[in-house]
């Protein structure tokens, strides 16, 4: 069906030429000659965009445009004026019109606003499609053991970039990267098994920056060159959900964004105390054993961040004091958010935002959220309109205005758990859905990775234990006893602890002012 164009303009009868060009491509063009006019077809007829003259005697462009959102917000209008003077154009812009033209206008001038208006997403989605199946063979043919930790987080950008381009488009295309993203995810997981534990025992200039070297690589140096520091910790934060979030705050900040992979396993506990100890779980275990209790309960571990932190500035002879902030509740993150003006007066500060972690678990438990977001872009997008209106921005802003350097990272991501995989084990083994540490453990041997020697990946354990297993791909355990409630309970959930792209490829970004 042919789209339909409302063009109003007092000299109409001289854009005849023009009208006839669009209907010969296939456009329907319904020409009025004033702002009332276009205003009374808007109340009697659907249209997909209005072509609106400046400069119209009785209600003229502006007046028009006014009335037209109104009506109807969302119809895109596109104004066209003999005038070049900048506050005329800015008062069409600042009243979020489609496109703006200056007169004398030709009709390929016309033609192409049209494009870019109505056509503008099909012909990105086209080009994007192709594009991808063009370069689809050269992608998959780097998920092979030739491939290093670099060149996995180029793959994972890649991808994500590719998810996030295409998911308007037609279901085939976005199942064929659906698959393709699984296959990099096993072919992750076999990398991650052969290379990770060579890492831990070389210097990180050898190997990819981990967690233990988060705050040394990307923190400490700004602390030594006497730069003012905050330093954003969101929990489970992917990459993806960042891409969106510093979309947002280009507006306020020049980003330049990096990578890092977490330590196994991917949870709280390991990951994040180890990025605030500079140490590996063992490692904490041993030198501080009353900072450290082995237990079911992921935020007893976490309990001691703040001396841990400070023990880690100390060893390093890096000025203190530091302020230190966890944001659980949404009262406590209005609270922070309103003396950001403090943290910018001190030289580091550190906050752990627990927000996107808690959506994650909310999804899991909430059908409401699991219908708001039935797959990853759903759920991208509800991270979106959560960060736009959350305090986590409001505290952006405020820093935005303040001589100081932030850095915004995260401890772990989630993935996606679609195929779950019986586990066998003592009664005293973990609970946990994406890794477990007991007695026994057994798996499907390609869902997981299995660690018989803990103490050679710097992971502690409890008396009760002598083994981990960490899952792969998208992979969940399930317990044979009550199988299949656990299996339905836990599919398509949002899960960390385990070896994917997801979990364990992570931005880093370094954020500077703009003003």
């Amino acid at each position: 069906m042919a789209n339909k164009i409302l063009w109003a303009d007092d000299e109409i009868d001289q854009l005849k030429s023009h009208i006839i060009f669009l209907e010969n491509k296939g456009f329907s063009i319904t020409p009025v000659t004033n702002g009332e006019d276009a205003i009374s077809m808007i109340k009697k007829e659907v249209f997909d965009l209005v072509f609106l003259d400046e400069q119209m005697p009785g209600m003229d462009g502006l007046a028009t445009l006014e009335q037209i959102q109104i009506l109807q917000p969302s119809l895109p209008v596109v104004m066209i004026t003999k005038s070049e003077e900048e506050s005329i154009m800015e008062d069409a812009i600042g009243s979020k019109i489609a496109d703006y033209l200056i007169k004398p206008v030709n009709p390929n001038q016309i033609l192409l606003s049209i494009k870019r208006t109505l056509d503008k997403k099909r012909i990105e989605n086209e080009k994007s499609a192709q594009s991808y199946l063009k370069n689809f063979n050269q992608l998959s043919s780097r998920f092979n053991e030739q491939t290093d930790w670099k060149g996995w987080i180029d793959i994972y950008r890649t991808l994500t970039n590719w998810e996030m381009n295409l998911e308007n488009s037609d279901e085939g295309l976005q199942q064929v990267l659906q698959d393709q993203f699984q296959q990099a995810n096993q072919a992750f997981g076999r990398f991650i098994e052969l290379e990770y534990k060579s890492w831990l025992n070389k210097e990180s200039g050898d190997r990819p920056i981990l967690s233990t070297d988060l705050l040394k690589e990307k923190v400490f140096p700004k602390l030594s060159n006497d730069e003012t520091v905050v330093f954003f910790l969101i929990d489970c934060m992917r990459y993806d959900q960042w891409v969106l979030f510093e979309r947002i705050l280009t507006e306020y900040f020049s980003i330049e964004t990096d990578f890092y992979y977490s330590i196994l396993p991917t949870a709280t506990p390991y990951s994040r105390n180890s990025i605030f100890s500079g140490l590996f779980p063992l490692q904490i275990q041993e030198r501080y054993p009353n900072l450290w209790e082995m237990g079911q309960d992921e935020t007893s571990l976490n309990q001691h961040e703040e001396e841990l932190l400070g023990i880690y500035l100390a060893r390093h002879h890096l000025k203190e004091p530091f302020k230190y902030e966890k944001v659980i509740r949404p009262e406590e993150g209005k609270k922070v958010a309103g003396k950001m003006q403090n943290y910018a007066q001190s030289q580091f500060s550190a906050i752990v935002y627990n927000f996107v972690d808690t959506l994650v678990h909310s999804r899991s438990d909430s059908d409401v959220l699991k219908q708001l977001s039935p797959d990853v872009p759903a759920f991208r997008s509800l991270t979106e309109s959560w960060f736009q209106h959350s305090s986590l921005l409001q505290m952006f802003r405020e820093l935005a205005d303040e001589d100081v350097t932030i850095v915004v990272s995260t401890d772990h991501g989630a993935v996606r758990s679609m195929r779950d995989t019986k586990v066998f084990g003592d009664r005293d083994a973990a609970t946990n859905l994406r890794y477990k540490y007991g007695r026994n453990l057994k798996a499907e041997e390609n869902a997981a990775i299995y660690i018989d020697k803990p103490e050679e990946y710097y992971l502690p354990v409890p008396k009760t234990a002598n083994s981990y297993i960490i899952a792969k791909e998208d992979y969940y355990f399930v317990y044979p006893t009550n199988y299949h409630r656990f299996q339905n309970l836990y599919k398509d959930t949002f899960q960390h602890g385990g070896a994917s792209m997801e979990e364990m490829i992570l931005p880093v970004a370094t954020l500077k002012p703009r003003r």
